[in-house]
């Protein structure tokens, strides 16, 4: 009994074949040829490729001390649950996600005490001057929104972070293209050749943030990153004074998800920066260990600004030490159909332009 080996294109997956006319290996379906030797050596490195391992120690926080937490006190919001973290002095009147009322449910008690905070730099005055220039700038915002507008709320609040360390080792491999084209006087080609690059090496991780709220959409959270870890501090309760501290409702290990999507994604952005010379370069294969990965707890400085307008909510968010801005705005409809056919109109008019200049010269 005999065994029949099959291989695969690279390049479109389909089963290639030996073509005896160029005595090599060929692909029927997109016509890519291959040495006998580039096949086999293609296939025992995709032999010792492995899975991914991504493994992580996630003991973060402290405990609380006796006597640290007395004088906190949680505020739950009966329309959407979400759990504030302030003092005694906290005058809790509105939801920062929601907008409905919060009242004082129970003291604080039980939970993991964050290992670092990073200060406000950015105070309230600083978040409603930002938030007049963010509308300024917008061309498409109805004008009534900018009349009209006025800020319902605007929360300072610590957002609780998993920061997430890890070393990595990574192999990954790439898909690259070369394209080169010519002409002579009857015909224009195009020569594509494919590449299979690999890449491999060690990268380091620090303080790889997740958002810990799920009240916090992830997204939002992200939008206003970098937050610069170099003026963190260890935590103290004393910083929750005046402001909010939302509580974490989704665990590190919750987070971990997360966490290697982002480390994954960031670790494929790096490699492929190193593949240079190509005309297109694709990932096809990545593999990382991960080895060292814990995680700590964090408090980051967020303002959280609403408004409504028209019977609809808006959520804005700063960041409370470098007053990156950000939120959604709704769009004035005629304004966006007058830029896109002043748009359209442009392009017809340079069309026009070089298609009469190519009748007139060719």
């Amino acid at each position: 009994m005999s065994d029949i080996f099959q291989y695969k294109c690279p390049c479109c997956g389909g089963a290639i074949e030996f073509n005896s006319s160029v005595q090599k290996m060929k692909c029927p379906y997109c016509d890519t040829e291959f040495e006998m030797e580039t096949l086999k050596a293609y296939d025992e490195q995709l032999k010792e490729e492995q899975d991914d391992e991504l493994v992580w120690e996630t003991e973060a926080g402290g405990q609380w001390q006796e006597g640290e937490a007395d004088g906190i006190h949680i505020y739950v919001c009966q329309s959407c649950g979400g759990e504030i973290v302030g003092d005694e002095t906290t005058a809790a009147t509105n939801c920062p996600y929601c907008d409905n009322p919060v009242v004082m449910k129970r003291q604080f008690s039980g939970e993991l005490k964050p290992d670092y905070v990073i200060p406000f730099k950015y105070d309230k005055e600083a978040a409603k001057v930002a938030m007049k220039k963010h509308l300024s700038d917008k061309r498409l915002l109805p004008k009534a929104f900018k009349d009209e507008n006025h800020i319902d709320e605007i929360k300072g609040i610590y957002v609780p972070f998993w920061l997430f360390d890890a070393d990595a080792d990574a192999d990954m491999r790439f898909r690259a293209t070369k394209v080169r084209a010519w002409s002579d006087s009857d015909y224009n080609y195009t020569e594509t050749s494919h590449y299979a690059v690999a890449r491999g090496g060690d990268i380091g991780f620090e303080r790889v943030p997740v958002d810990g709220s799920s009240k916090m959409a992830d997204d939002l959270m992200e939008s206003i990153e970098p937050f610069r870890f170099e003026d963190a501090v260890d935590f103290q309760t004393a910083y929750l004074a005046g402001y909010l501290a939302d509580k974490y409702d989704v665990s590190a290990e919750e987070s971990i998800e997360r966490a290697n999507e982002r480390i994954k994604s960031s670790a494929e952005t790096e490699f492929a920066a190193t593949v240079k010379g190509y005309s297109s370069v694709v990932p096809e294969y990545s593999s990382i260990r991960l080895s060292n990965g814990q995680a700590k707890y964090a408090l980051y400085p967020v303002w959280i600004l609403n408004t409504t307008w028209q019977g609809t909510q808006y959520m804005f968010a700063m960041n409370g030490q470098t007053g990156k801005f950000v939120g959604n705005l709704p769009m004035d409809k005629g304004a966006y159909m007058r830029w896109l056919f002043a748009t359209a109109g442009i392009v017809g008019v340079v069309v026009y332009i070089f298609m009469y200049l190519w009748w007139l010269f060719v």
